[in-house]
């Protein structure tokens, strides 16, 4: 699964990676984060008509981690769903119907998973692991986004839309399954443009899952970031993983 990412990079520095048009307002209000945790607000990439031109652009805009389906009774469901499996996605009805149309990228600079303790070890605590590209460019998490509407707030109060996304994941690749079986769907920049047309049906973008995604480096990172209310760049910065116990000869 992916629960926890890093996302640190400036606004125009991802407008320019992502080739955007438009970065929303409240997009500059958010504050770089080296632990971005379910429910807080991200940055996602898409591809929509502009509110004036009706033209088709990319925008870079502020959402809730955690997708909230349309027909949701109230928001709380979406921190239920800040992950959609690749292999179901058209089976429920929940990612079925943005996956069709409402697909999108969330910038990251790396993501974090951790590692169970080897049965044979001596330490209970599961070590963290900070994922990245070796030239520590960005990485684009796959996703999908929806929109849901208040309805205890009236057809006039700007804040009666929430926009809310989801990272999708997949199985993990060889070199990564023994820190954890699955991962997110990266995708590299030339699929970047297909993804996010929204012309595009749910047929001809299922090939994109099981695309290649970029190169990854695992680095061992301290605990601090297990608590979400732990932030800054010390997280991302490598550790010695504690060493596991030798077996005294029988």
């Amino acid at each position: 699964m992916c629960g926890r990412y890093a996302s640190f990079r400036e606004d125009q520095a991802l407008a320019d990676e992502f080739a955007v048009a438009q970065v929303a307002d409240d997009v500059r209000l958010l504050p770089p984060s080296w632990n971005v945790a379910p429910t807080d607000g991200v940055r996602i990439v898409v591809e929509r008509a502009d509110r004036t031109t009706g033209e088709i652009t990319r925008q870079l805009r502020l959402a809730r981690w955690g997708l909230v389906p349309s027909w949701a009774k109230d928001p709380t469901i979406g921190s239920r769903m800040i992950n959609a499996r690749a292999e179901s996605l058209t089976d429920k009805p929940a990612f079925a119907r943005p996956f069709a149309a409402r697909r999108t990228l969330l910038p990251a600079d790396g993501y974090y998973e951790w590692q169970a303790p080897s049965p044979a070890g001596g330490t209970r605590r599961k070590q963290p692991f900070y994922l990245h590209p070796a030239d520590r460019g960005v990485v684009a998490l796959a996703g999908l986004y929806e929109f849901w509407k208040d309805p205890t707030k009236a057809d006039d109060d700007p804040s009666r839309w929430l926009v809310s996304a989801t990272v999708i994941t997949r199985p993990a690749a060889p070199e990564l399954a023994h820190i954890h079986d699955r991962q997110p769907l990266m995708l590299v920049r030339d699929d970047w443009a297909a993804w996010l047309d929204p012309a595009r049906g749910a047929e001809q973008t299922l090939p994109l899952l099981q695309a290649d995604g970029p190169r990854l480096v695992a680095t061992p990172v301290s605990t601090a970031v297990n608590a979400v209310a732990n932030d800054g760049p010390e997280l991302v910065e490598p550790v010695e993983p504690p060493a596991e116990p030798r077996t005294a000869p029988v």
